[in-house]
């Protein structure tokens, strides 16, 4: 390994696993509902399935191209922090075993749990046994590997039971892929809710797939494979649609290199070995796991059990409530022409954002509708609304990109809908995907007067995602902040990614050089002995510029405090380098997205909302927009906001000098900032005139408004 060039920094990726463990930690508390422990279980899995597909995928390419490039914040060529991955993921497997056999030892006691042959009684083993022969056995596709049978393609993350088997004193291997079109929750009877995965009864009845042989050895196996396809739009031909492009690329995904080699519990040694010899795979890519490799049916477990069994063990629902800004018994437009809005999600009803496109889709004075986007959700109101919008006649614009990793599909379905009634959709550019969120509405009143409306976020124009992700969404009818927004959409249109705004600072052009500029101006207060402060709040800090310049102002006094729920590139509290620096992260019921930068004290103080975290591919690769938040009651609201995170001692972890992240000190009352954004929203909506919360008939006439 080479000296590291920064001794401030520290490996992204590792910082990244670090943060999955935390996101296990959650499945681990027992103060955590249990069957939400068992959902984070499923995100932890989830979660690192995807950094395997794209993270390791893309450093196993660029061994391959660059294989000693190094890492500037580690010191580590592409093959080392390979290994290095490998090593702490072998260790997060088998805390997540320790942890799911934990879990399984209550869950079995309230039948809710998946079973083991071992566990079943005659009768339950009667009937698995039935239910293979009937409903598995017939579309079962085992295949011998012989010479005549060449060792098959392994698709992406499907299950395959994989056996060795003895014939005439031959060992011959065999292969059967889990149908994706059976059910894989089959429950068994007499156990009230108690289930066997599907893979698991195929493996316990293996023997009657090679009737003529030995069972030797078997077990259910994983690929994972490299997902990072990286697209040359020089391959275009000059009549063929993006769109079609995109669909084409998109095949290329589940052919791509192995990365990973998952086993259910065990497998002999030759196994390992052969198999690692047929998918080019080193024995550290190989990982042995007593958990499900695929935890995603769990959702469905939790949803199928009955509401009674389920409800005490999952966290209180909450309703996103009103707030005081925009009332929904009254025009939204209206009301925002009168007075700035601030929303945080999911404490706020995103109604409020959908309301208002509604009503501009059928708002005589709307003209047009632009907006920029990035993910969806299905069956999306936005999509809906944009469509009718159109279809009314007004001018919509949607800036789609198309390339939002595992969501492409999605986007060229939503992008041909919106094609269909009418609207423009463009695709932004071939190196920097467009990951912005800003919605502007224009309008003309009956004296001719333009005015415009313009919304501007931290997270996508997503319904369902609104209600899981901690947003801020800005919507003002401010003229300069509407200058810029159609000043934004006509450089997107024009290709010009050099744009100037007044209000709006816009990657790749002006997003980090302000941010930079604005801790510049803290350092020159820390020097002159005046009151210097940043504070941050974001997803990620990769980008070596802004860490270098994060640690030129805590050199010079600057006090600097940062909420990073992920990966985070630079350590704290090193003596001459970082001391004034402090970071945190919060890993809670909602996963926290919303980025905001502050730079300054008192009145002087600049604050901004932002689609960015601090990466290099999103403050130089990427399309980004931050807005200046200037309505002083606004601000205060952000910085409560901040404060109240950092009041947190239960979720929350502070990130220390070596890497490791330690719990804060519980000794006074539990404070759970999640919790108390909850309850101040249900509080402060209660007190609304005419709005005490949100009815359930209220719900249902809101419900038929968006149909």
């Amino acid at each position: 390994m080479h000296k590291k060039l920064y001794p401030f920094t520290q490996n992204r990726e590792l910082s990244w696993l670090k943060f999955n463990q935390r996101v296990l930690e959650e499945a681990a508390d027992p103060r955590v509902p249990l069957l939400e422990r068992v959902k984070f279980l499923a995100i932890f899995t989830s979660n690192l399935d995807e950094f395997f597909m794209v993270r390791c995928g893309s450093l196993y390419d660029l061994s391959l191209v660059n294989g000693q490039q190094i890492d500037k914040k580690s010191g580590m060529t592409p093959a080392q922090q390979l290994d290095a991955i490998y090593e702490e993921a072998h260790r997060l497997y088998e805390m997540r075993d320790g942890i799911t056999k934990n879990i399984n030892s209550t869950l079995e006691s309230i039948h809710i749990s998946s079973l083991t042959k071992k566990q079943l009684t005659k009768k339950q083993l009667k009937f698995i046994h039935q239910y293979f022969d009937v409903q598995i056995f017939p579309v079962l596709s085992p295949q011998i590997i012989d010479t005549h049978h060449p060792f098959p393609h392994l698709m992406n993350k499907a299950l395959y039971i994989f056996v060795e088997v003895k014939e005439n004193d031959t060992i011959m291997r065999g292969i059967i892929p889990v149908p994706n079109f059976l059910k894989r929750i089959v429950y068994v009877p007499d156990t009230d809710g108690n289930y066997m995965l599907l893979e698991q009864i195929i493996l316990h009845n293996v023997e009657k797939l090679f009737s003529q042989s030995t069972i030797v050895s078997k077990t259910i196996i994983r690929v994972t494979r490299n997902a990072d396809i990286n697209l040359d739009e020089k391959e275009i031909d000059e009549d063929e649609d993006y769109r079609q492009y995109m669909k084409k690329i998109l095949k290329k995904r589940g052919r791509l290199a192995p990365i990973r080699l998952e086993l259910y519990k065990e497998a002999p040694e030759s196994v390992v070995t052969y198999l690692c010899d047929e998918l080019h795979l080193k024995k550290n890519q190989v990982f042995v796991s007593k958990t499900p490799l695929e935890m995603n049916h769990v959702y469905d477990v939790i949803d199928q059990a009955p509401s009674v069994k389920t409800t005490p063990l999952l966290y209180k629902p909450f309703t996103p409530q009103p707030n005081k800004y925009l009332h929904l018994n009254k025009p939204i437009i209206d009301q925002v022409l009168d007075h700035d809005a601030l929303l945080f999600y999911p404490f706020h009803d995103m109604e409020p954002f959908l309301l208002l496109l509604k009503e501009a889709a059928e708002n005589p004075e709307v003209k047009s509708i632009k907006i920029t986007i990035y993910r969806l959700a299905n069956h999306s109101r936005i999509v809906r609304y944009l469509a009718r919008a159109a279809e009314n006649g007004k001018e919509v614009t949607a800036l789609m990109e198309l390339r939002a990793r595992f969501d492409e599909k999605h986007n060229i379905e939503a992008a041909e809908l919106l094609e269909e009634a009418g609207c423009t959709v463009i695709y932004g550019f071939e190196n920097y995907k467009v990951h912005s969120k800003i919605c502007m509405i224009t309008l003309q009143n009956k004296k001719g007067e333009w005015k415009t409306i313009t919304q501007i976020g931290t997270g996508n124009y997503n319904e369902k995602t609104s209600k899981m992700y901690t947003d801020i969404s800005y919507i003002t009818a401010k003229p300069s902040i509407g200058k810029d927004a159609i000043a934004f959409f006509q450089n997107m249109s024009l290709s010009n990614l050099e744009g100037e705004y007044d209000h709006l600072i816009v990657s790749p052009h002006s997003l980090k050089q302000t941010c930079l500029a604005l801790m510049d101006e803290q350092i020159q207060q820390a020097k002159a002995q005046k009151e210097a402060q940043i504070l941050l709040k974001m997803n990620s800090l990769t980008d070596l510029d802004i860490i270098k310049k994060l640690q030129e102002a805590s050199a010079a006094g600057v006090k600097i405090k940062m909420v990073i729920r992920g990966i985070c590139c630079i350590l704290p509290n090193l003596k001459r380098l970082t001391d004034n620096i402090e970071i945190y992260s919060i890993v809670g019921r909602f996963l926290e997205h919303s980025r905001i930068y502050c730079f300054g004290c008192g009145n002087q103080q600049k604050v901004y909302i932002s689609s960015a975290d601090f990466m290099t591919r999103n403050t130089e690769k990427r399309v980004e927009i931050g807005c200046s938040i200037e309505d002083e009651n606004l601000k205060q609201e952000l910085l409560e906001y901040f404060n109240i995170l950092l009041k947190d001692n239960v979720k929350m972890r502070k990130l220390c000098g070596n890497g490791e992240y330690v719990k804060m000190d519980t000794s006074g009352d539990p404070f759970i900032a999640q919790e108390y954004c909850m309850q101040k929203a249900v509080e402060e909506a209660d007190q609304l005139p005419g709005e005490e919360g949100i009815s359930w008939l209220d719900k249902l006439k809101h419900w038929f408004q968006g149909a």
